[in-house]
């Protein structure tokens, strides 16, 4: 008996090392020192010393069950963005800036092919963010699950200037909510997606009219990743009062994290056109409009809480990092909350 006989295959696990080297190569940052193989991936912090006061942020996520559609779909080249994205965005959410990510991918059998495809949609990730890969880890679990599938889930560590930390604290009544489009449904509630919709590959492959492509291109578009969008918007010199990533929970539970006590959001539904995936999960599942907006993020990937006088610095800046973005509502005095109208 032996390692490999047991079902780990330590070589595959050689192999996919080699593979996703180049993919990580993509990523690098000045700061990053030495290469993948180390036992801890090294960060140099001397670039923070010019900050008042660095403050270390980090966040960790993974895709939630929308690995299953890259398993039906066998599809695995952008699954990594979402990861990637889950993490940064709630990164720059706080106003800062992503520095290194590590993935973790724990896999029934170790295919060094697909992983090495998985790591490309990671390091595509990190390169939109500006995050560098500097390490992670692939766990071959033989008896715990089943040797075509995967699950993946990512760290990532960022730092802000104390002073620039967004924190909600300065929302007063009369502030502007500036909404960021989505890519669609992103890496939330596709629980009760694959219950609207049949998870098969014919299914998959159908084209709608109104999404412009197959139902399962529609589903798997990656999380759109904010951080460069975030950045704009400050080197435009805005002050982004409030920001909120919408994600599991949609609009109900999100919007609300970002404000103080004493204000609540009120947010326009005809102020920006919901994708169609939307309206086709909603028609297909029969699913109340509620639920939709305590759900899935309805087309606004981020909204930002800004002074009235800056939307149009706002909604420029966002613009020029290649975002798409609608003024959706404002600030209201009253109790903690979203009301949508």
């Amino acid at each position: 008996m032996d390692y490999k006989k047991a079902g780990v295959d330590i070589e595959a696990g050689y192999k996919s090392v080699e593979l996703m080297k180049e993919h990580i190569k993509t990523t690098n940052r000045p700061e990053v020192l030495g290469g993948i193989g180390g036992f801890a991936g090294a960060f140099d912090l001397k670039a923070i010393k010019d900050m008042e006061e660095p403050i270390l942020l980090s966040g960790t996520d993974g895709c939630g069950t929308k690995v299953k559609l890259a398993f039906l779909m066998d599809k695995h080249d952008t699954i990594g963005i979402d990861a990637v994205a889950m993490c940064v965005n709630d990164i720059a959410c706080s106003g800062g800036e992503p520095l290194f990510f590590l993935d973790y991918i724990a896999c029934g059998k170790n295919y060094p092919e697909k992983i090495a495809e998985i790591v490309s949609g990671v390091a595509k990730g990190c390169v939109l963010s500006g995050a560098a890969l500097v390490g992670g880890e692939t766990a071959e679990h033989p008896g715990l699950m089943p040797e075509d599938e995967y699950d993946l889930a990512g760290f990532a560590v960022g730092v802000v200037d104390k002073k620039d930390m967004i924190t909600g604290a300065d929302i007063k009544p009369g502030d502007t909510l500036i909404g960021i489009a989505s890519s669609g449904v992103h890496s939330n509630g596709f629980s009760l997606v694959r219950k609207v919709f049949e998870m098969t590959k014919e299914s998959l492959d159908k084209y709608y009219d109104e999404l412009g492509t197959t139902l399962g291109e529609a589903l798997i578009a990656p999380t759109v990743i904010y951080v460069k969008a975030l950045k704009s918007i400050k080197d435009a010199g805005v002050k982004v009062k409030g920001c909120s990533h919408i994600t599991g929970g949609g609009f109900y539970e999100n919007i609300p994290r970002m404000l103080p006590d004493g204000v609540c959001a009120e947010v326009k539904k005809d102020s920006y056109d919901v994708p169609p995936i939307f309206d086709l999960l909603a028609k297909t599942g029969n699913i109340d409009e509620h639920m939709m907006y305590n759900t899935f993020n309805m087309g606004l990937g981020m909204i930002v809480a800004v002074d009235p006088a800056d939307v149009d610095k706002t909604m420029a800046a966002i613009k020029e990092a290649g975002e798409k973005c609608f003024v959706v509502g404002s600030v209201k005095a009253g109790e903690k909350g979203v009301t949508l109208c």
